[in-house]
């Protein structure tokens, strides 16, 4: 195969990758990772395989991150299991029935809302900080990905480049 095709299509998928950081229905930084590995070995590039590792970790971490992080962060701020499912309930019904850009975050933060409310519905103090600390959540883990596909994605171009 051509190695401007490949190059292209890896360029593609870096993209892709990095758009998919912050929106759900994409699988972010493994659409990266994929670019980059194509990218990598279907062209013969220079890349260190250290860079390669490192990646491979960071994405392997990110994906566990993306658990960890906001179910800590709503527990910081006072959520409870019901705000967490309600987060996961509100992002499926916000990707598919809200027909705006970012739908799935309004579902997203509804669903915490909600589902404090549903928990106790006296306390809606309890509530908005939980939704606060799933914001912060998201901000945090979709930041992180961002950065590593951002920093996959600059690899790949300084390559390009330098070639």
């Amino acid at each position: 195969m051509d190695a401007a095709l490949i190059t292209l299509v890896s360029i593609i998928l870096l993209v892709l990758g990095i758009i998919g950081t912050f929106l759900p229905v994409l699988p972010g930084l493994l659409l990266s990772l994929c670019g980059l590995l194509i990218y990598k070995f279907g062209t013969d590039a220079p890349i260190s395989m250290i860079y390669i590792w490192i990646f491979v970790v960071l994405t392997a971490l990110s994906a566990i991150l993306n658990y960890v992080i906001p179910a800590r962060t709503n527990r910081k701020y006072g959520g409870t299991r019901w705000g967490s499912v309600g987060s996961v309930i509100g992002t499926l019904v916000g990707m598919f029935f809200i027909p705006i850009p970012f739908g799935f975050l309004i579902g997203m933060f509804l669903g915490v809302f909600i589902g404090e409310l549903l928990h106790d519905s006296k306390d809606k103090k309890k509530a908005f900080n939980s939704t606060k600390g799933a914001l912060i959540g998201f901000l945090y883990g979709t930041g992180f990905n961002f950065i590593v596909g951002v920093a996959m994605f600059l690899v790949v171009l300084i390559d390009i480049y330098k070639n």
